[in-house]
Parts: C-alpha cells; sequence; structure tokens
C-alpha cells in the first residue's frame, strides 16, 4: 500500500468513527502523523478538510493519552495559514486550552505551539485566548519550568504575539511579570530570544501601571547592563536589540519617580550609562541619550546637577558630528536636551560662560531647518531673564547676520517665525541701546514688523513690545522703516479689529505711545484719525485698556 493509500485509510477510519477507541486512534494517528510532517503543504488542507478535526477536538476534550499526539498533529497542521481558521471553526483552541494546565512539559509545548499557530494575526482569537485565563497559565509555564528552553521560546512567542492587547496588558498587570521576563533576558541563549523579550517589554511598557511595574523590578538597570554587554556589535538584530533596549530606557524615563530612581543624583548606573551613550559611535545609542538627558533635565535640580558633571560638552561634540550632513534626529534631540538644561536661570550664565553660543554660531550653519528650527529656540531659552546674555548675543553681528537671514526663508514658516521671536527676545530682554542699534543694523526691526502681524498672539505681542522698547530707544532711526511698512495703519487695525485680543491691544498702545515723540509719527497718528480710535478704547470692558487707551490719547493730545 503506498503512503497515500494509508493516509486516506487512516483519515476515513478516524473520520467516521463513532465511538473514540483509543487503541484503535492510535496507529491512525501515527499514520497521518508521519504524513504531516513531510510537511507539504497540500497535505496538511487535505487532513484539515477530511472531516477529522471534530473527533481531533473531542479527543482533546476528554483529555485521554492521545492528547499529546493530537496537539502535535493539530500544532503541525497549523503551520499552513490556510488550515487555521479550520481549526477555529472544529473548536480546537477552546478545548487546547485547558491543556496549558498540564503538569507534561510535552504536552505544555505542543499544546503551547498548537495555540500560538492558530493565533497567529488574528486579534478576535488572541482576545478570546486572554479572557480565558492564557495570560496567567503561559507566566506560571515560564515560573514553573524556567530552563526549558523550547517550552520559554513557545511562552514568550505567545506573550509578544498578545502583548500589544490592551486585555493582556491589563491581565500582566495582576501577574508582576517584569521580574519573570527580566529572568529570562538575563538567560536568554541568543539574540533571537533576547529580542523577542525586548519586544515584550516595550509593547507592555505602554501601560502606566506595568511601566511603573518595570522600574520597581529594575528593568532600566538590566537594560542598562544588556546594552553595554552589546555594544561593539554589528550584526543587525544586536543593533535592533539596542534600539528597542534604548527606547525603552528612554520611554521608562517618562515617570518622574522613574527618572529620579535612574539619576540619582548623577550616580545612577543608568544615567552614567546614558552618559556613555553621547560618546558612542552608534548612532541609535546617541538619539537614546540624548532623550534621556532631555527627560533628566526636566527637573532643575537634576539639570543644575548634570552642568556640574559636564555634561554639556559632550552633547555639543556629539552635535558637532552631525553637521552638516548628519542624522537629523540625533541633532533634534541633543538641541531639546540643551534647551531643557539652559531653562534654570543659573544655567543660562554658565551655558554662555562655556562658550555654548560660539559652537552653536556654528550649527546654525547647517542646512537642516528642524536643527535650526531647534538652535533658535535654544538660544531664545537662554536669554530669557538673562540681560547680560541677551545683551551678549544680541551685539553679535555674526549671530544677528544669520538670524535675520532665517529671517527671510520663504517656504518655512515656523523657521522664519523663530528666528523673529529669536531677534524681538534680545530686544525685550536687554532693554539695551547697544543690542536695539545692532538690530536696527542688521535690518532686524522689518522681520519684527511683520511678526506683529502673526496669526499667532502670542508672537503677535512679542514682536509689538519688542518694538516699542525699540521706538522708545531711537525712534529716528526707525521711522522711515515704519512710514515704509504702514506700521501706524497696521496699529490701528489691531485696535479696531473687535476679535483682537486686549493684550495685544495693550501692547499696540503701548507701540503708540513711544511712536508719538517722533514729531513725524505724530504728525501722521493725527492724519489718520487715530484719537479717535483711542477715544472708542477709553469704554473698553477691559479696564486696563481703557487706562492706557485715555492716557495714550491725553500724550497725543500733548504731544500735538
Amino acid at each position: 500500500m503506498t503512503d497515500t493509500d494509508s493516509l486516506a485509510d487512516a483519515l476515513q477510519a478516524i473520520s467516521v468513527s463513532t465511538e473514540l477507541i483509543e487503541e484503535e486512534l492510535k496507529p491512525h494517528l501515527d499514520t497521518i502523523l508521519a504524513a504531516q510532517l513531510e510537511k507539504k503543504k497540500e497535505i496538511a488542507v487535505h487532513i484539515a478538510k477530511s472531516g477529522i478535526l471534530p473527533i481531533l477536538a473531542q479527543t482533546l476534550q476528554n483529555k485521554s493519552s492521545l492528547s499529546c499526539q493530537v496537539a502535535l498533529l493539530v500544532a503541525e497542521m497549523a503551520r499552513e495559514g490556510a488550515v487555521r481558521g479550520l481549526c477555529i471553526e472544529a473548536g480546537l483552541v477552546k478545548v487546547l486550552v485547558p491543556h496549558l494546565d498540564s503538569n507534561d512539559p510535552e504536552m505544555l509545548l505542543n499544546t503551547g505551539r498548537a495555540i500560538g499557530r492558530i493565533c497567529f494575526d488574528n486579534e478576535y482569537e488572541q482576545d478570546q485566548l486572554v479572557h480565558s485565563g492564557v495570560i496567567f497559565k503561559l507566566v506560571s509555564i515560564i515560573r514553573k519550568y524556567p530552563e526549558n528552553d523550547p517550552l520559554i521560546n513557545v511562552c514568550v512567542l505567545a506573550l509578544c504575539n498578545l502583548a500589544d492587547l490592551d486585555s493582556a496588558k491589563e491581565a500582566l498587570i495582576e501577574v508582576d511579570v517584569g521580574d519573570v521576563l527580566l529572568f529570562q533576558l538575563k538567560r536568554a541563549p541568543d539574540a533571537e530570544r533576547q529580542h523577542v523579550i525586548l519586544e515584550i517589554l516595550a509593547s507592555l511598557a505602554e501601560n502606566e501601571m506595568l511601566k511603573s511595574q518595570f522600574v520597581e523590578s529594575g528593568v532600566p538597570e538590566e537594560l542598562s547592563e544588556l546594552i553595554r554587554g552589546l555594544q561593539g556589535c554589528s550584526d543587525p538584530q544586536t543593533l535592533c536589540s539596542i534600539k528597542i533596549a534604548s527606547n525603552l530606557i528612554v520611554s521608562l524615563l517618562l515617570g518622574d519617580e522613574s527618572m529620579q530612581k535612574c539619576f540619582v543624583e548623577g550616580s545612577g548606573m543608568v544615567y552614567q550609562d546614558v552618559m556613555s551613550w553621547l560618546q558612542s559611535s552608534n548612532t541609535q545609542l546617541q538619539l537614546s541619550g540624548a532623550l534621556a538627558i532631555t527627560n533628566f533635565a526636566r527637573n532643575d535640580s537634576n539639570s543644575i546637577k548634570m552642568m556640574d558633571l559636564g555634561v554639556v560638552p559632550h552633547i555639543l561634540s556629539m552635535l558637532e558630528q552631525h553637521v552638516p550632513e548628519g542624522d537629523v534626529s540625533v541633532l533634534h534631540a541633543g538641541l531639546s536636551a540643551l534647551r531643557n538644561l539652559a531653562i534654570p536661570a543659573s544655567n543660562k550664565v554658565r551655558l554662555m560662560d562655556d562658550g555654548l553660543v560660539e559652537r552653536i554660531k556654528s550649527l546654525l550653519q547647517s542646512d537642516m531647518p528642524p536643527v535650526q528650527f531647534k538652535l533658535l529656540g535654544t538660544l531664545r531659552m537662554m536669554v530669557d531673564g538673562q540681560e547680560e546674555a541677551a545683551q551678549l548675543l544680541g551685539t553679535d553681528e555674526t549671530l544677528l547676520f544669520q538670524v535675520t537671514e532665517l529671517c527671510k526663508v520663504k517656504d518655512n514658516v515656523g523657521l522664519r517665525g523663530e528666528a523673529s521671536r529669536l531677534l524681538s527676545a534680545l530686544i525685550r530682554h536687554s532693554h539695551r541701546p547697544d543690542v536695539i542699534h545692532a538690530v536696527i543694523k542688521a535690518d532686524g526691526i522689518r522681520h519684527l514688523i511683520s511678526m506683529s502681524q502673526s496669526e499667532h498672539v502670542i508672537m503677535q505681542n512679542e514682536a509689538l513690545v519688542a518694538l516699542a522698547i525699540a521706538s522708545a530707544v531711537d525712534i529716528e532711526s526707525m521711522k522711515d522703516l515704519f512710514t515704509e511698512t504702514e506700521l501706524l495703519t497696521v496699529l490701528k487695525k489691531m485696535l479696531e479689529d473687535p476679535a483682537g485680543t486686549a493684550e495685544v491691544k495693550y501692547s499696540a498702545l503701548s507701540l503708540i505711545c513711544s511712536l508719538a515723540k517722533s514729531g513725524a509719527m505724530n504728525a501722521e497718528l493725527e492724519n489718520m484719525n487715530m484719537k479717535d480710535c483711542l477715544s472708542k478704547l477709553t469704554d473698553h470692558n477691559n479696564s486696563q485698556l481703557a487706562s492706557q487707551a485715555s492716557s495714550t490719547l491725553s500724550l497725543l493730545g500733548d504731544t500735538s
């Protein structure tokens, strides 16, 4: 008899069975399994469509001595995608799940493989599995057989497939999965297992409660140590593991408690490793290192401590490696870190003393708009509330030239706006004549006039305040430009705009007060009936604005 005939007879014998007598079934199962193990696609489909699946399900439900063999057969058949739906229809998943409570490791292995393959890429069935308690069973198996690598492999693959489900995350909160996964991560026999466990951790860390558990379990420290051991390897799988692990550490640092637990006043192992990442030749580690520093620097105390520990030169050196044609994401992350470090007032002064401005000026030569945008934002943060810093930057002709050139870019509104905001900040935070004269000389006032017409209230207001300060210092140098750009018409429209904010109108009035000091400007104000506009504002429901309108009106009357 040929193998094909033997298979046909075995399928026929099982499919017509009315009573499941194990001794009779076993030789037929042996024949079918032998045929299936040849791994021919058409055989799996042929077996599945023969009508024996309900019999196999009944055998598993009865927990007979053949259950292990049946689970193996189902697992082998379910390698084929075309078979999986038929297995689900026959109820095989439902009868397989209870076998995950077996005390037989081989039964657990076959069952796990069968369930995993049947439900692969089937979110509905996976969700049903979670609701049937499979998460608890999988974790229990890993705990019970921590050294059984084939079995561990099946369980971690199953967890990896389920980890994206919210229902799975909720179930895993109850079983303290962090310790279990960490132990398996440490003993992973190969890069593939390591990679799967890292993917599980990364998916689960999207849940805030699990994230907290991971921090308490020491996951950041273990990941940090893992990365240390992987550095120097260049195979794709290892590089991918480094990426997942370092990204996961950055994610875990988003919580204030976890951030402080890893920082430990700059002595924490994770922080120490992050510092070394900044100096790594691995671009991914540089990126994660910069993002981690950004997270640590959310706390002013941490920022000041990191300045003491000398983090800034490492960030700057890393940035300079990527200009002019480096990795934009690394540059972006590094500049975000610098910006956060520049928030405490004491750090602003120290950053200036450390020569940050000179190094940033060289970085501004980059042709990458996202990098230029971040650089301008970092400089603006440095002068915030710092008169000395604003004066130093505001009198730097080279820097002002670079900034005003960026004010002219036509195809990037964000970059143009950020450059204009820096010019405004230099004037607002310095109030110094030398800064104002330097900005005038660089033709920066023209860009502040444009900025005053921005659709963003905060930018409008910053521009108007800067123009008012500049006009109070040197109106004569700017009056022709004001006339050329029809600034007074713009201001009148602002004051008459029923949708305009009181804050912007108040700043516009302050600017008009400064302009009125010029005879030529005052005459223009008179000619355009600005007094009538101001008279209407004296009845405004905002008392501060009404008072300012009255004062401005009086000033115009006095000067005329």
